[in-house]
């Protein structure tokens, strides 16, 4: 996305070759986690029993400290060669995470996410990646250029290239700790033709695509930490961002999919109408959708909430009449 000021040194591993192996050694043990909100992970980590990690899941998906025994040898070793533990008194904590979706395994940072520069995975993501998938199951037309917009851990982008093969899939980001969990992520699901690129926004990656896709962040977040404040009004400040700059960029026949949230204030959802206003100028086909009516509610609790009645999830598909040469 776009960022003003440089990442503070980042808590996710820099070494992406020993991460990849870990990554790759946690795999073969089968292991599969579906990751919660931050909420509904910090309710089940306050539980009596769950202080301490007792199985690899607990590690690796619950972000429990644990004790050096706990873990397979050889994991622990891959792990302290990756930098992705760290010691806290006689316990250890992991510095990432691993999440399942679409059938792989997928690298983030450990919880809680609270770093500025943190690679956030959760339920939205999912979301996200869902609606990309259903978008190319309907598609009538050839993806051979997309790019993830604001990857993160890369995941829709990855989704698309397992689903478009041949196709040039182009993950972007500023923030490093994500380029690096989004180059691993690529690697681990043997995606060949997906490059990681820096980019703010789309000004550092040239040319039209036929998909763009993007779940940019849309809360107010007093902290601002990259992956959740959206600035500009109510939080939409960069999801208008990403659609006017997206909408320069598609070729005939390409799709903008944004997966974003909208903060509905007596009964109106203003974003819908600025992205309505934005897809008549430019003469885009268009479809808008609430994914869920109603979602962060215990955000409305703070002031910057005080006119909003509700937070949606909402899915935009803005195309551009014509077909590819």
């Amino acid at each position: 996305m776009t960022r003003s000021e440089p990442f503070p040194q980042s808590v996710f591993p820099e070494d992406e070759a020993a991460v990849l192996a870990l990554a790759r050694a946690v795999r073969e043990t089968g292991y599969s986690f579906t990751t919660v909100t931050p909420a509904t992970h910090a309710h089940v980590n306050a539980r009596p029993p769950n202080a301490e990690a007792k199985s690899l899941r607990d590690v690796f998906g619950w972000s429990r400290p644990f004790r050096a025994g706990l873990l397979p040898e050889p994991i622990l070793h891959l792990m302290r060669k990756a930098g992705a533990v760290v010691e806290d008194g006689p316990l250890l904590r992991p510095k990432l995470r691993f999440s399942s979706l679409d059938g792989e395994l997928f690298t983030h940072s450990a919880y809680p996410p609270s770093a500025a520069d943190a690679v956030f995975f959760g339920p939205d993501t999912m979301r996200f990646a869902n609606a990309v998938i259903a978008h190319l199951e309907g598609r009538t037309s050839p993806v051979r250029r997309a790019v993830d917009l604001g990857c993160g851990s890369g995941a829709a982008g990855i989704c698309i290239a397992k689903r478009a093969p041949g196709a040039e899939v182009v993950l972007v980001d500023i923030n490093p700790a994500a380029m690096r969990a989004a180059r691993v992520n690529a690697r681990l699901a043997g995606t060949d033709g997906v490059a990681v690129r820096r980019s703010d926004m789309l000004r550092d990656v040239e040319g039209l695509f036929d998909l763009i896709v993007s779940n940019p962040p849309f809360m107010i977040d007093t902290a601002a930490r990259a992956y959740r404040h959206g600035g500009g009004p109510l939080g939409a400040g960069l999801s208008l961002a990403v659609a006017e700059q997206a909408v320069e960029r598609l070729a005939p026949g390409g799709s903008l999919v944004l997966f974003t949230g909208a903060a509905i204030v007596e009964g109106e959802d203003p974003f819908r109408d600025a992205v309505a206003d934005l897809c008549a100028r430019t003469g885009l086909d268009w479809t808008y959708r609430e994914f869920d009516p109603d979602e962060y509610g215990e955000e409305l609790a703070t002031e910057a909430y005080d006119a909003v009645e509700r937070l949606a999830l909402v899915v935009l598909t803005a195309t551009r009449p014509g077909m590819r040469p």
